[in-house]
């Protein structure tokens, strides 16, 4: 605790005496426990590690149950036990009990071996990003970056000192460039370049943030778009074989189970009393014809299905692009009143 107030301490007087030459100070910050997992190669390490943390618990575990259990069996068995099973007993339980907690320290202590392990995952990493800073801040001309996730309280920290994102990105870069050719790799120094010239001015990060957001939203109204087309397409596919099978279905002659039933039933009731009823089979030709108005008042109910379902597309795309409009409007009034509250504090 002495050594954090004084290492701040220093850094007042530091900053103050710069501050006293003249020269601007420049001060940025990093978020280590941040930087660490987004790095994939951490992650993966980290997960194992994790699944041999398990695997140590459920030992552990067992020990305190078959511990447990002799207790119980001790318990019920003392009165019938003469006194030295019984000291024999204990002393066997005693020295489980300390077997266990050795184990629990060996593995879970503050110098057990997940912690060791864990220092051993994150040093490589770590000392990668000690290099990453020392090149942004000799690059960028920064006095101080410090450690949000060290044990130097922080109070306060405001987003635009973060410069972890950038240490990802070189972290990145030196993962990605042993794997490029000539032409991806100078596409990548220029990529590189813009995201620095972003990071140095806020006012081009957040009109670089505005643009992806309206760019994000364009590419999803094209893809609403494109969902749409293709449901009506399908939709006039799935009519047009309905109208083919039907065409079809007339030019044959054939008719369907429940109009020929319909038919002979009708032809069954219209007998005279005392006549023998006609075959069935002789009102085909009526039957094919009285098909087409039982299929046509379906496509009427199915165009007026198809027609609701487009208005209701409409308007749901209708509101969409309303609401797209709106928030558009109220980052450009947000964006506006960051601009004059900046100028308002410069002055």
């Amino acid at each position: 605790m002495k050594q954090r107030f004084l290492f701040i301490f220093l850094v007042l007087i530091a900053v103050n005496t710069i501050q006293g030459q003249g020269k601007t100070t420049r001060i940025g910050y990093i978020d280590m426990e941040y930087i660490l997992e987004n790095v994939s190669d951490y992650k993966e390490a980290k997960s194992q590690l994790e699944l041999k943390a398990q695997k140590w618990k459920q030992e552990i575990e067992a020990k305190k149950l078959n511990i447990n259990t002799l207790k119980e069996n001790l318990k019920a068995e003392k009165a019938l036990l003469t006194k030295e099973l019984i000291d024999e007993r204990e002393t066997e339980i005693k020295f489980q009990e300390n077997e266990m907690l050795e184990y629990q320290q060996k593995q879970f202590g503050a110098d057990g071996n997940l912690m060791r392990q864990k220092s051993a995952l994150a040093k490589p990493i770590q000392d990668q990003v000690f290099t990453a800073v020392q090149d942004i801040a000799e690059a960028k001309n920064y006095d101080f970056i410090f450690d949000k996730s060290s044990d130097l309280t922080m109070l306060f920290s405001n987003k635009r000192f973060d410069i972890s994102d950038q240490v990802l990105r070189i972290l990145n870069r030196t993962d990605k460039r042993e794997q490029l050719t000539k032409k991806q790799l100078k596409d990548q120094e220029a990529k590189e370049s813009k995201e620095n010239a972003i990071d140095e001015n806020p006012a081009m990060a957040d009109r670089q943030k505005a643009l992806d957001e309206k760019r994000t939203a364009r590419e999803k109204l094209i893809e609403d778009r494109r969902l749409e087309q293709e449901a009506k397409k399908k939709e006039y596919d799935d009519r047009r074989k309905a109208i083919q099978a039907e065409r079809e279905a007339k030019k044959n002659g054939t008719v369907s189970e429940p109009a020929k039933t319909t038919e002979a039933a009708k032809t069954t009731e219209t007998a005279k009393p005392g006549e023998t009823a006609k075959p069935a089979t002789t009102t085909t030709e009526p039957a094919t014809t009285t098909t087409e108005p039982a299929t046509t008042e379906p496509a009427v109910d199915k165009a007026a299905e198809r027609q609701k379902l487009y208005e209701q597309r409409k308007k749901e795309l209708e509101e969409r692009r309303k609401k797209i409009l709106e928030e558009r409007e109220a980052a450009k009034k947000a964006k506006e009143a960051e601009t004059q509250k900046t100028n308002t504090t410069n002055n």
